[in-house]
């Protein structure tokens, strides 16, 4: 449970407080040192910070996950120099996708989505530090989001160990934006899933399921339209840290994220349409019910005024101490009866599609 925002009020700014809801992830920190003739890379312990030298040679990318520990993220502040205020939102686990310059590195805040086969979204921070020769990541847990990345540098691609540290956060910043694809496609089967079930028999569990796909479409349409603005914040380089080869590729970015907004919408405009078919649906099966009813009382509404007639206290009335009395007006009322049952068969009120 993520902590409330309470715990911070009075704290001076950049006080170091960790307001997400896993407790349980063990801080790790992951070294990748690289230039175009060699790769090392290696797990380390906080007490190796001190022995990092990132230079124009020797580029590093360096990724913790799991910040639960301000301890951790203190001393990656004091090696690289980090403003308490990027320190302190990057504990802050609800940041909304931004980009901020402080001069020597950019402190950039992204969102990893996970789309689970129980149709639920789960959305984690990413955050991310360019500097002139080291890339800082910081993730919530262990995830293998960047994996596609790692495995580009171990194979030796000559490009990124080539290019400098700009393009490595854009290598970064296109998986992620690359993963929403993903997202969306499993939600649109789990659209499509629903859609045929809401065909063939709609329930209160599917309009339950409809109603969490759209809040799940909300809130990651509410990660990736951010992400947007702060891709083009990055094209316009005015802070000079993206070689103008690296640009290019953010424009590809940005294009994904526009297509990934459409795409939103398109899925939006999906579940619209299936809870209008569900209130359809339940609004047609209502009526038809209604409509038997009627039927049934339409039917039996003769033989009740027929009943009420010969029920009433006159001593003279035809057919009332007649032998044969009861036997005609049971036949009348059947007749009766069945005539206008003929006759809302005819106008298919009685046959399976009318009812």
């Amino acid at each position: 449970m993520k902590k409330s925002k309470k715990h911070k009020i009075g704290m001076a700014p950049g006080s170091l407080v960790y307001m997400g809801d896993i407790t349980t992830e063990k801080p790790t920190l992951s070294l990748i040192d690289y230039c175009e003739d060699h790769l090392h890379e290696k797990m380390i312990e906080i007490a190796d910070l001190a022995d990092i030298k990132p230079d124009e040679k020797n580029k590093i990318w360096l990724n913790l996950s799991g910040i639960q520990d301000p301890n951790f993220i203190s001393e990656i502040g004091k090696q690289f120099n980090l403003h308490p205020l990027v320190l302190e939102d990057i504990l802050n686990t609800d940041q909304r996708p931004k980009v901020e310059s402080y001069g020597d590195y950019l402190y950039i805040v992204l969102r990893n989505f996970e789309f689970k086969r129980s149709g639920n979204l789960s959305s984690r921070q990413v955050s991310l530090i360019l500097g002139k020769h080291f890339v800082l990541t910081f993730q919530e847990q262990v995830t293998e989001c960047f994996e596609p990345v790692c495995e580009r540098l171990r194979n030796g691609r000559i490009h990124i160990r080539q290019a400098g540290t700009d393009y490595l956060a854009y290598a970064l910043i296109d998986v992620i934006v690359d993963q929403y694809f993903s997202i969306i496609e499993d939600i649109g089967i789990h659209c499509e899933t629903l859609e045929e079930k809401l065909l063939r028999k709609p329930s209160p569990t599917l309009l339950q399921k409809i109603q969490v796909l759209k809040r799940e479409s909300m809130e990651l349409r509410r990660g990736v339209w951010p992400t947007r603005e702060v891709i083009n914040n990055l094209i316009r380089n005015d802070e000079g840290f993206f070689e103008a080869s690296t640009v290019l590729y953010l424009r590809d970015i940005y294009d994904h994220a526009v297509h990934v907004i459409e795409s939103l919408e398109a899925v939006r405009d999906l579940l619209a349409g299936m809870l209008d078919i569900y209130l359809s649906t339940i609004s047609n099966q209502l009526n038809k019910e209604v409509r038997a009813l009627t039927v049934v009382t339409m039917m039996f509404m003769p033989a009740t005024l027929i009943s009420g007639i010969f029920g009433m206290n006159f001593d003279k009335m035809p057919l009332l101490k007649d032998t044969f009395g009861f036997w005609i007006a049971i036949g009348i009322m059947a007749l009766i009866a069945i005539v206008m049952g003929l006759h809302f068969f005819r106008m298919q009120w009685l046959s399976r599609r009318g009812i």
